[in-house]
């Protein structure tokens, strides 16, 4: 886990624009025309069609991909009543999870009003702005009116999401695990400790995938909730007992299963170890749980144990369930997110823990093998298919339950739709930042003795990203890093050239001449090529003393190329090596192919780079779907270029039946599917839409990176290897502090799952 500290988080919202969301315009607003048409007078012509008929404000505004997220900060977590306006940071934070994960819009409005009447009456004046309303932070009992009131009175859907969305996930968790542990949800006791709205809403949801309602157990601070208690609010009455129960250790004795939404350390080993056998226990108070994850499952070997936090397995997160829930439920245009959508989502998420992990996520979260089981019961929080798995059940479920207004006609289309929203938003960098963060590896920098280079490291550790090695004088790096204002805390300085790397030094010469020596190295030879930062970086991969190593280049790169694949060697099956710059746009992530590294490609070439493009995009967790690019189409052109790369196409669908690839065909019928479509009909990607672009030539491949960032056409992460033996990584000196810090944290991921093969 990354240290998080009141500075740095205070810099994090301060640094900039003050806050994290911003607005940003989505149509032209470059000329006089653009702004007649934005306003005055254009603006008076949608404005007249949603008089008319109001569904048109979907058709003409963002109402139908905009979410109201809103608090009066009564109930923030962890934090208690702490006001309206000392929540907004909170409320930010969540319309910031809206976008990144789900691609929706959303505004945070604080109010600062507690009269629940009066809340009702403002949100639902406000309602016509949103598609959606996440009412979020506010106490209990009062949610429980606010929201019943509003899902009641407004058109839109409506969700508080500290009941339900805890509520969805935990559900989730709880079918998976009863799977586990063999026992059927109809038979099992039920305690839980805790009597707000999470713990109402849980209870509620629970009953409905088939908890018996007789089996529950309620407890609050006073302990059991019995039905002589007098004072009893609704909610808590709802689930009052009967039985000759009044503590909390009296109800877990015999129970199945435990869910905790209350206060720390209130359950102890003894009464878990008290519990029937192959027991569950949900403990989600936050920080703190009911029991801490290691008391719990050293109490006893059969037990299955979920919290709320990040730092162990299971853990019961919010953001698995909410944005994807919006998201279906608006983008089928529903009235409201009911029971069947809701009961939708939990099976969605459950199947989902189910199906094997990408492998970028099994190999990098720091297990061997994830896969369903007692330490894996919901899916990972940064897993890239839930958008693709909850939105459609929930959008589905709308349809087939009567409230869906405009139900998604194509569902094949919808799966484009949201696979584009994937890519959108850097979403794919934060997720391998997050997976690097589990298993530290050692990255080394060559030029450490470059500013630019120099700040990436910095950052790298202070994320805990990996363990940053630069190379270079420690003398020198430490006199740049002050110049800078840089802390060097977690950076290691290696510098190959002094005294105390000598045995270092001749150590890797020694290997690499025995390795090289019909190659012209003698060991002097080797031995002089140490002094050589990016000789000794690669040689500290190539026997392990590091993980990864970024390599500097400052032109074409060629020989640096050459020097790397020498000393480091292709992977088996393979003639060239390669790289690929992966491109970020709104409309989703494109990866280009080959941008650095031959420039005399001819078939067996491209049939290489296509084969490596299939495996890397398969790394980021994406399914290829290559186009071999020409100008010619289909064999419109006999010239020779066009020709190697039809003979290569033709090889591959030979030889690589696997590999999702056709061409040789120009960019435009690549990357527009209905045009390649319905002019080529027999093409093999029929259906599909290109993700993966493979050049005929590097001249070409890197013009048209370099162009698309100089024009600012999305982001441009890499370049990155493909086909050596080991994570090595080209950046050219100049290269931006992001851009090294990208190619710095996909390289350790690289290592990652390097080490685990």
């Amino acid at each position: 886990m990354i240290k998080v500290t009141k500075e740095m988080a205070l810099d994090y919202h301060e640094e900039g624009k003050p806050g994290k969301i911003e607005i940003v315009p989505t149509k032209p607003y470059a000329s006089q025309h653009d702004l007649a048409l934005a306003y005055s007078p254009g603006v008076a012509y949608p404005c007249l069609e949603i008089e008319k008929n109001s569904e048109d404000a979907y058709r003409y505004t963002n109402k139908g991909n905009l979410v109201g997220v809103i608090s009066n900060g009564t109930a923030v977590l962890g934090l208690g009543d702490i006001g309206a306006l000392a929540g907004k940071p909170v409320m930010e934070g969540k319309a910031l999870l809206f976008k990144i994960f789900a691609g929706l819009d959303a505004f945070d409005i604080e109010l600062d009003e507690k009269d629940p009447a009066k809340i009702v009456e403002i949100v639902k004046a406000m309602a016509p702005t949103f598609g959606g309303i996440n009412l979020e932070d506010i106490k209990a009992p009062e949610c429980f009116t606010i929201e019943t009131r509003l899902k009641e009175e407004c058109d839109i859907p409506v969700m508080h999401d500290d009941q339900h969305g805890t509520a969805i996930i935990s559900g989730a968790g709880l079918l998976n695990a009863l799977l586990i542990q063999g026992k059927k949800i109809g038979d099992v006791r039920l305690v839980v400790n805790g009597a707000g709205a999470a713990a109402i809403s849980c209870t509620r949801l629970y009953v409905a995938l088939g908890i018996n309602p007789k089996n529950i157990v309620m407890c609050d601070s006073k302990g059991v909730i019995r039905a002589d208690r007098e004072g009893l609010n609704p909610q808590k009455r709802e689930f009052a007992t009967e039985r000759d129960l009044h503590t909390l250790a009296d109800a877990l004795n015999g129970a199945d299963v435990f869910l905790g939404l209350s206060v720390a350390d209130v359950v102890t080993p003894e009464m878990v170890m008290s519990m029937a056998p192959n027991p569950i226990v949900f403990a989600l108070a936050n920080p703190d749980p009911e029991i801490a994850y290691d008391l719990a499952v050293a109490s006893r070997p059969d037990v299955i144990v979920a919290t709320g936090r990040s730092d162990y397995p299971n853990q019961i997160n919010n953001v698995i369930g909410f944005p994807y829930i919006f998201r279906g439920a608006l983008d089928c245009g529903a009235t409201g997110i009911n029971e069947a959508m809701k009961i939708a989502a939990v099976h969605a998420i459950a199947d989902l823990a189910k199906e094997p992990v990408p492998s970028v996520v099994d190999e990098a979260y720091g297990m061997n093998n994830i896969k369903f089981g007692r330490d894996y019961i919901l899916p990972k929080a940064l897993d890239p298919r839930l958008l693709l798995r909850v939105a459609p059940a929930v959008a589905r479920a709308a349809s087939e339950s009567g409230i869906a207004k405009r139900p998604v006609p194509d569902w094949n289309v919808y799966q484009a739709k949201l696979q584009s929203i994937m890519g959108d938003d850097g979403k794919m960098m934060r997720r391998l930042a997050d997976l690097a963060r589990q298993t530290l590896k050692r990255v080394v920098i060559c030029e450490g003795n470059m500013d630019n280079m120099l700040r990436s490291a910095a950052r790298l550790a202070h994320d805990g990203i990996c363990s940053p090695v630069v190379l270079g004088n420690e003398e020198m790096i430490e006199k740049r890093a002050d110049r800078l204002g840089l802390s060097l805390d977690g950076v290691e300085i290696v510098n190959p050239r002094h005294d105390r790397e000598e045995a270092t030094r001749e150590r890797y010469a020694a290997i690499l001449s025995e390795k090289k020596a019909r190659e012209g190295f003698s060991f002097n030879y080797a031995l002089e090529k140490m002094y050589n930062r990016t000789y000794f970086g690669l040689m500290m991969v190539e026997t392990g003393d590091a993980d990864a190593c970024l390599a500097s280049t400052y032109s074409a790169g060629e020989s640096t190329a050459v020097n790397v694949k020498s000393i480091i060697g292709l992977q088996d099956g393979f003639d060239h090596f390669a790289t690929m710059h992966v491109l970020n746009t709104r409309k989703g992530t494109f990866f280009i192919a080959d941008t650095a590294v031959n420039p005399d490609a001819d078939k067996s070439t491209l049939i290489d780079i296509a084969r490596l493009a299939d495996k890397a995009v398969r790394f980021f967790a994406q399914e290829p779907v290559i186009a071999m690019l020409s100008y010619s189409n289909f064999g419109s052109s006999k010239h020779e270029e066009a020709k190697f790369v039809a003979d290569a196409v033709r090889e591959l669908h030979e030889k690589y039946p696997g590999v999702c690839v056709d061409g040789e065909m120009q960019v435009d019928y690549a990357l527009n599917t209905v045009m390649r479509d319905r002019t080529f009909p027999f093409n093999k990607l029929n259906g599909k839409d290109v993700n993966t672009l493979v050049f005929p030539n590097l001249t070409a491949a890197n013009s048209t990176c370099k162009m698309l960032l100089s024009m600012g056409i999305g982001s441009i992460i890499g370049p990155i290897q493909m086909g050596l033996k080991k994570p090595v990584y080209f950046t050219n000196s100049n290269s931006s502090e992001r851009e090294i810090y990208d190619l710095a944290t996909i390289a350790a991921v690289d290592a990652i799952v390097h080490g685990k093969k």
